[in-house]
């Protein structure tokens, strides 16, 4: 799979500058600073624009899987979701059609690997789990797919705010020591297992008034060519964080915005981006 550092055209969701202005200026201002091209998805209906656009597969390659999330089965929640086709022909995209239903929050990948969390498998009671599985490997043209546990607290569950690759054979995860014990062993075994290493990185949302609150999720950074956008959120960790990736990130440029405003709503860059490859 194409991975994130090799991707150079930044999409963000037409109705974000709409809805959140000042957040839009100082990100429109970082994503100048880094040089950064970017454009706006025309006709959305909300800023996740990760979830429901398809899977960057390859250079001119798209999966788009089903969008209709149980979180979003109200009927304030379906009038949120956004026409992809229509986007998709308005930027001149045709991806492969999938019937499987995954939101592109919970598909986070290296280059032969993809990791989600297990809730793919509730999302799609009508096949076996072996049979999915085979789908998703295809579809997405990968060696291996890891499925970490849910987070019982989220109930969007979406493997970027939990866990990204740094290499082929490393992550980033967030520092868990805080949550159950078994939720903890059960996330490090299923990394174990997958024979990858990790590296934990601040996590911090424990002064959140609402469980859907991103706010110190510092895994849901933006990671571009030569770039990493990291999430500050007027924390003690956010001078450890950058401090951190500077380090990791040594041949990218590293900037930082502020995405409390944003992350009140549920999600941070990772989630109201969608970048992919131009020549």
């Amino acid at each position: 799979m194409a991975t994130d550092d090799q991707t150079n055209l930044l999409y963000l969701a037409d109705i974000l500058p709409k809805k959140y202005p000042e957040f839009y200026h100082h990100f429109e201002k970082a994503l100048n600073e880094c040089r950064i091209s970017y454009d706006l998805l025309p006709g959305t209906k909300d800023i996740w624009a990760r979830d429901y656009m398809p899977i960057l597969v390859e250079f001119d390659k798209f999966v788009q899987f089903v969008y209709n999330p149980d979180y979003l089965k109200d009927e304030y929640g379906q009038k949120t979701i956004s026409d992809v086709d229509s986007i998709c022909k308005g930027i001149g995209i045709t991806p492969i059609k999938s019937a499987i239903k995954v939101d592109g929050g919970n598909v986070v990948n290296a280059s032969s690997k993809v990791i989600m969390c297990d809730k793919v498998f509730s999302e799609n009671p009508h096949m076996s789990e072996k049979h999915l599985i085979k789908e998703l490997q295809e579809q997405l043209e990968v060696d291996q797919l890891l499925f970490i546990p849910t987070d019982s607290s989220d109930k969007i569950g979406h493997a970027d705010g939990m866990v990204r690759f740094l290499d082929d054979r490393t992550v980033l995860i967030n520092d868990y020591s805080q949550e159950k014990p078994q939720f903890q062993r059960t996330f490090r075994m299923a990394l174990h297992n997958a024979g990858l290493d990790w590296i934990e990185v601040a996590y911090n949302p424990y002064g959140n008034k609402k469980p859907i609150q991103a706010n110190g999720i510092y895994i849901n950074y933006l990671q571009m060519k030569d770039v990493v956008i990291i999430p500050t959120f007027e924390m003690k960790e956010d001078e450890q964080v950058v401090k951190q990736f500077e380090q990791l990130f040594p041949k990218s440029k590293i900037a930082t915005v502020d995405c409390n405003e944003i992350a009140k709503e549920g999600g941070v860059l990772n989630c109201i981006t969608w970048n992919i490859m131009k020549l």
